[in-house]
């Protein structure tokens, strides 16, 4: 195994990196709604109990802090539906329910506002957006939305953007081959090999979502490089056999691998073949092709 190959394996195993700071937001104080408008005491009381305090909730936001940690349950709240559109969120109110300060309330609240989740405005205070405003493209609300009420929705759409997506920028990645980009994603295909030799799924999924990432990274159209944090976010929050790289397998390994000598060759029509076959083959999918919604 390449040394890259073996460093890779070991990092796999570390916890996972926490949430992007906060945006550049801060444009106003957040005023309080009037007390007719205000977050009833039942909306806080019907939700998990285990959101009760922040703190107590660690074990998924590891690293992310108190901030990191309300974003993430004030996000799946909204994206679940518990604070409806056009919801008042009091800062007071969200630092009583969840024990922390008003300085971390308006950390998150800021955050949320940069994912068009919540828009804050003078003399209103902060409200919760509709659908239409959310950044449907950031990764946190795509795994809000995947493990919430709209799940299936969310990985339907993932996989239709994916078939998209990642055989165009296979294609394009043919013609851009570089010598080290071929071998850090043929290193990626060998940790796959490795890991699902030792039944490290783990290992497994995080050297896919790296040759993914990669390969669009290397196609060579800047706007397809924006994707491709939207593409891990797919992998992560799958979820189920929807397409061949869900799961370590061997029929996933031999088209990553058919992936990486069509690119050596400069073949994009066979990159982009294998591309759609690794997308759309998976023994337990009757549907394997993405089909279209009905309207």
């Amino acid at each position: 195994m390449s040394t890259l190959a073996h460093t890779m394996m070991t990092a796999a195993r570390s916890a996972d990196s926490g949430l992007t700071g906060p945006g550049e937001l801060d444009r106003y104080p957040y005023a309080e709604a009037p007390g007719a408008d205000r977050v009833s005491a039942s909306v806080w009381d019907s939700t998990d109990p285990e959101l009760g305090r922040v703190g107590r909730r660690t074990a998924g936001n590891r690293g992310r802090g108190l901030h990191g940690q309300l974003v993430q349950q004030l996000g799946q709240m909204i994206v679940s539906g518990d604070l409806g559109a056009d919801r008042p969120l009091v800062p007071e109110e969200i630092g009583q329910r969840f024990e922390v300060s008003r300085t971390v309330v308006r950390e998150s609240l800021r955050v949320l506002e940069a994912k068009g989740l919540v828009s804050a405005r003078p003399n209103v205070g902060t409200r919760v957006r509709p659908v239409s405003d959310w950044n449907l493209l950031d990764p946190d609300i795509i795994e809000w939305r995947a493990f919430g009420p709209q799940r299936d929705d969310q990985r339907r759409e993932l996989s239709e953007l994916r078939w998209t997506i990642e055989p165009l920028a296979a294609r394009l990645a043919a013609g851009h081959g570089r010598e080290e980009v071929q071998q850090r994603l043929a290193d990626m295909v060998e940790i796959m090999s490795h890991a699902m030799a030792q039944g490290d799924a783990l290992t497994f999924s995080r050297a896919d979502a790296e040759f993914h990432s990669l390969l669009i990274q290397v196609s060579g159209n800047r706007m397809l490089e924006h994707l491709s944090g939207i593409v891990s976010a797919a992998l992560q929050v799958s979820g189920g056999p929807i397409a061949g790289c869900d799961r370590p397998n061997e029929a996933s390994l031999s088209h990553h691998a058919r992936i990486v000598d069509a690119l050596a060759t400069g073949d994009g029509s066979g990159a982009e073949a294998a591309m759609r076959q690794l997308l759309t083959v998976h023994p337990e999918v009757e549907r394997v092709v993405p089909a279209p919604r009905e309207h």
